[in-house]
């Protein structure tokens, strides 16, 4: 009889002999299956005596520089991710120290690991939490560097490259931010690694409407949540104390008339295709695939970005900004809109940094350094520093307008929550009466006391 082989082939596992498991496919001359599956397929491995070539992870011997004590529930957090045999997502609310869990995660595991975070930044943040952790080489991977090591950091747009060439170099996977596994591109870097240890790590676990029509659940890829634990549980004793405030304000003439007039288009277009009786939570994207051939479509998707331009920069939420500024100005504050126009506006009438996706890095740094020294009494942004990016002095937040949604909420109320001695934290969110800005502000407010 010939010999039974396994080996690790480009995110895929390739079995030679008879007889294979029904997970395997006959592709391209050769018995294959997605490499998540190795290990469902250990114990029929070691049923049938087949030689298993596919682990190149290496056990750690690592000295943890931390000497932090983890909080009771991050220690729950852990516990009860290993009871899951070390798979599954882990939920707390931004400020409460996830990379710290992930770390410990880390430490308890002994095995090579690799981290998976979505942006460059995150992935800088990591790899200097990481150093100062275990003081050692860290192996970082993206599209400036490329070196990698038993514990090393990629982001989501480059570990599909790093997992087709060194996935079974990693016994444990970390995806920080999980509610972005979803995306079709970024869910297979899951479905091509062998890993058996996992770790989701997110504030915000997705929607089930965002785990369908072609994205991955991240149960499936990940393991389900194995702790969860909310904002209101947290504050007072891990959490700042804080207090939401809701300011409303009203549209000029002008601007309401222009509303109104946009409005007509874009909500006859909606009510008239039922697209969020047909597509539920998805009915945006449904409407910017319409858009792509359909002139109606088009023309009511149009409609809606000059509503939220206009709702983002009305009068009487930049007079409300100016009132704020001057009353807590003594306090370092995040002001977060949903325009990078807007933001840039901000910057100029009000002399303070504008944070934007075309920030470069350097200059971000600059920024973020100068925020946390007291350089910068406020810094404008979009949707920059809504995950992951410590901003630990901020303790007022003051977001213009109620069209962000019920994740983006949670994320900016989690930049002002780093608890800092007894000192309260305040989010102001400043909404247009009788307008859509209202309306999403309403529908979220029943889930803001229990994130």
């Amino acid at each position: 009889m010939s010999e039974k082989l396994l080996t690790f082939q480009g995110g895929t596992l390739v079995y030679e002999g008879d007889q294979p498991h029904r997970v395997f496919s006959w592709i391209k001359e050769k018995w294959r299956c997605e490499a998540y599956h190795y290990p469902t397929l250990r114990a029929w491995l070691h049923e049938t005596e087949v030689k298993d070539h596919v682990p190149r992870w290496q056990r750690l011997t690592l000295k943890l520089h931390d000497l932090r004590e983890p909080h009771d529930y991050q220690l729950a957090a852990l516990d009860a991710w290993e009871r899951a045999e070390r798979r599954g997502s882990i939920v707390l609310p931004t400020g409460a120290g996830k990379t710290f869990v992930a770390i410990q995660a880390v430490y308890r595991a002994e095995r090579s690991a690799l981290i998976v975070a979505p942006t460059i930044d995150l992935l800088h943040q990591w790899y200097a939490r990481l150093v100062n952790a275990f003081e050692i080489d860290i192996g970082v991977y993206y599209g400036g560097e490329k070196r990698v090591l038993p514990i090393t950091v990629t982001t989501y747009h480059s570990a599909g490259d790093l997992i087709v060439e060194a996935g079974n170099r990693f016994k444990l996977v970390i995806y920080d931010e999980v509610h972005h596994l979803p995306a079709p591109s970024w869910g297979e870097t899951a479905l091509m690694s062998p890993s058996p240890f996992r770790l989701g790590l997110t504030a915000t676990y997705p929607e089930d409407y965002e785990q369908t029509d072609g994205r991955w659940r991240v149960d499936d890829l990940i393991g389900s949540i194995v702790f969860r634990q909310r904002i209101d549980e947290l504050v007072g004793s891990r959490l700042a104390e804080y207090r939401t405030e809701r300011v409303r304000v009203s549209l000029t003439e002008s601007e309401r008339k222009a509303y109104d007039a946009d409005y007509a288009i874009y909500a006859g277009f909606f009510r008239s295709r039922q697209l969020q009786k047909t597509h539920g939570g998805a009915w945006l994207m449904e409407l910017m695939r319409l858009s792509a051939f359909d002139r109606e479509a088009r023309r009511a998707l149009l409609a809606r970005q000059r509503i939220l331009r206009l709702l983002a920069g009305s009068v009487g939420k930049l007079a409300i900004l100016e009132k704020l500024l001057r009353e807590y100005s003594h306090e370092q504050i995040l002001i977060f809109t949903e325009s990078n126009d807007v933001v840039y506006e901000i910057s100029r009438r009000y002399l303070v940094p504008a944070l934007t996706h075309e920030t470069k890095s350097a200059e971000r740094k600059h920024i973020l350094d100068g925020f946390q020294a007291g350089m910068y009494r406020a810094i404008a942004t979009s949707k920059v520093l809504n995950e992951g990016v410590d901003v630990p002095e901020a303790k007022i937040a003051i977001v213009l307008g109620g069209t962000s949604s019920s994740r983006e909420y949670i994320q900016r109320l989690g930049r002002v929550l780093r608890k800092s001695g007894n000192r309260q934290a305040v989010l102001f969110e400043v909404i247009v009466r009788d307008t859509v800005d209202e309306g999403k502000a309403q529908r979220r407010r029943p889930r803001q006391k229990g994130v």
